[in-house]
């Protein structure tokens, strides 16, 4: 939000950009009627794959990926979804691998976020395999450990502010320098995600960059699509 509301002042535009904290997503139908001048915006967990229902067009990446995170309303009110966090965790991915040689992926979490990294990281020829608690995926993570040249990819809100004492139950003590690990989150801005993993030498990543870079993304949809 801070983002949007900083280009907004920057660029001395009479625009703002608000948050709607809902319960439920069938209240954007209210909103959209609240705000008529309403031109576009975002959607974060866990309606980025419920938004589908209400769009009247969907991008041919996002329908790829299964997940919206950016709404444009145009002339007539109809929504048109596209998704700018695959773009972000593109930008993220390539820093972060940057000089090393990953030979497989490990994603935490089945929402919205992790289809945008999965989406990358089959567009880079990376092997993943998803951990979810639906399954015992990481209970045999935990007896196998890591390997070498691994990357941990965190796409939950374990351990999001103000729940920042919560962390993923992964066998960090196996990690070591050749070990990559991501969390999409960036407050804090150092996870415990992160905070172990650096603790067995590995290198450690918060989502601050993939969340520029979507909003970059998202800036340039609402004004040039």
């Amino acid at each position: 939000m801070a983002y949007f509301n900083n280009k907004f002042k920057n660029e001395a535009l009479d625009c703002f950009f608000i948050n709607f904290d809902i319960e439920k997503l069938d209240s954007i139908k209210d909103i959209l009627t609240q705000y008529p001048d309403l031109q576009g915006f975002t959607i974060t967990h866990p309606y980025k794959k419920e938004i589908f229902k209400y769009l009247s067009f969907v991008d041919e990446n996002a329908k790829q990926i299964g997940a919206v995170n950016v709404v444009k309303i145009d002339t007539d009110r109809k929504l048109a979804g596209y998704n700018t966090d695959y773009i972000g965790f593109q930008g993220l991915l390539e820093e972060a691998i940057s000089g090393k040689t990953i030979k497989k992926a490990y994603v935490c979490g089945t929402g919205g976020a992790s289809e945008a990294v999965k989406f990358v990281l089959t567009k880079k020829d990376i092997d993943y395999q998803i951990l979810s608690r639906k399954n015992d995926s990481y209970k045999m993570l935990k007896n196998t450990g890591f390997n070498s040249n691994e990357l941990i990819i965190d796409a939950t809100p374990v351990g999001m502010y103000p729940k920042s004492d919560d962390m993923l139950d992964l066998p960090y003590e196996t990690a070591n320098e050749t070990n990559v690990f991501i969390d999409l989150i960036y407050n804090p801005e150092e996870t415990l995600f992160m905070k172990e993993a650096k603790k067995y030498g590995a290198s450690a990543y918060n989502g601050l960059k993939m969340l520029t870079l979507q909003a970059e993304a998202a800036w340039d949809i609402w004004n040039t699509h």
